[in-house]
């Protein structure tokens, strides 16, 4: 099939299965598409991964990027053949014990993700989580750093720094902060009835951070502030713009949470999900698990472009070669053997 020459859109959407079908390759080709989020139903082993990621870079010109959550632990979507990253908690753990080592550590492991990413054809993963544990949400759980938000803030500044080393973006989430709200925004639609100042003065630092570290993209929470705004931080130009832009000066790409979950239902139906996000201030909207939904999704954007597609590119991995046979991929492996 020949390849396209067309501009990048701004919704973010995923594939069937381990290879790509027909109903895919339309999609993929669609033009208000412009990146591809992979899931582990898309991997069965690293030449499978590879192949894959070939496959969608060659159905456009500029190619697709290609996306993941791997963060570690519980959320690390591609297993054999890659290394085993443990919960982020276990470096807030070793933080409490080594402060100096547990910055290592992180960086060691973000570079480790980023360097084996990259190799199969994979631009970036959503990760580090920025979220503080307040031992109130299941969904966030052991995928905080810490409690403290100088820890966190800390760590995932090393996190930025790992991925960077490794040509990678890193993109923090849940902007403002998901680890207070008890729900789950997968299914419900959570709130977080604290009033600002206190949010800013916890939740906000380790982003403030980690954006200082060059973070390069941001993922809001489908969770309602109640005290400051009446709508989700991904829909609200108070909190995208004022505050993350504003306050923050964060310069990067802005990618909505997956228009999909219930936290997402306040705005109606996908169309109007996607046209609240990308109004209230999100660059990207991402659309996860639905086909149908994703049919109509690229249909409300067909002629909705790509606001700031520097903003994307910055998201594209650096360099050429397999940092997998780096000195400092094998240091990397080492310091993250000594923490397991």
């Amino acid at each position: 099939m020949r390849k396209i020459r067309q501009p990048l859109g701004p919704a973010v959407i995923d594939v069937e299965g381990t290879l790509l079908g027909d109903a895919d390759r339309e999609r993929l080709r669609h033009p208000a598409t412009g990146a591809v989020i992979l899931f582990a139903r898309n991997y069965e082993n690293p030449e499978q991964l590879k192949n894959l990621c070939e496959d969608i870079e060659r159905l456009r010109e500029p190619a697709l990027m290609i996306c993941v959550d791997h963060e570690g632990g519980r959320v690390q979507r591609f297993r054999e053949g890659f290394s085993a990253i443990p919960p982020m908690r276990e470096l807030g753990r070793l933080w409490d014990r080594d402060r100096p080592v547990a910055r290592e550590t992180a960086r060691a492991a973000a570079y480790i993700i980023g360097a084996e990413l990259a190799a199969h054809g994979v631009d970036f993963s959503f990760a580090p989580v920025l979220d503080l544990d307040y031992g109130a949400s299941s969904v966030i759980g052991d995928r905080a750093l810490h409690f403290d938000p100088t820890a966190v803030g800390a760590l995932g500044a090393c996190i930025v720094e790992g991925f960077a080393a490794a040509g990678m973006g890193a993109v923090g989430k849940h902007f403002p902060g998901h680890g207070y709200a008890e729900a789950d925004s997968h299914v419900a639609v959570p709130t977080d009835a604290r009033k600002f100042a206190e949010i800013a003065k916890k939740d906000l630092l380790p982003f403030r951070m980690a954006i200082e570290a060059g973070l390069a993209g941001v993922m809001p929470a489908h969770v309602i502030y109640t005290q400051v705004d009446t709508e989700p931080a991904g829909y609200s130009k108070y909190w995208l713009q004022e505050v993350l832009r504003g306050k923050l000066g964060f310069t990067g790409l802005v990618f909505s949470d997956d228009l999909s979950m219930e936290g997402a239902s306040t705005a109606g139906g996908i169309p109007e999900r996607a046209r609240a996000a990308l109004e209230a201030g999100c660059d990207m909207v991402l659309l996860c698990n639905d086909p149908a939904g994703q049919e109509s999704l690229l249909e409300s954007l067909k002629d909705v472009p790509l606001k700031n597609l520097e903003r994307l590119e910055a998201m594209r991995r650096k360099g050429g070669r397999d940092l997998r046979k780096s000195v400092a991929y094998r240091d990397a492996q080492e310091k993250l053997k000594n923490f397991a």
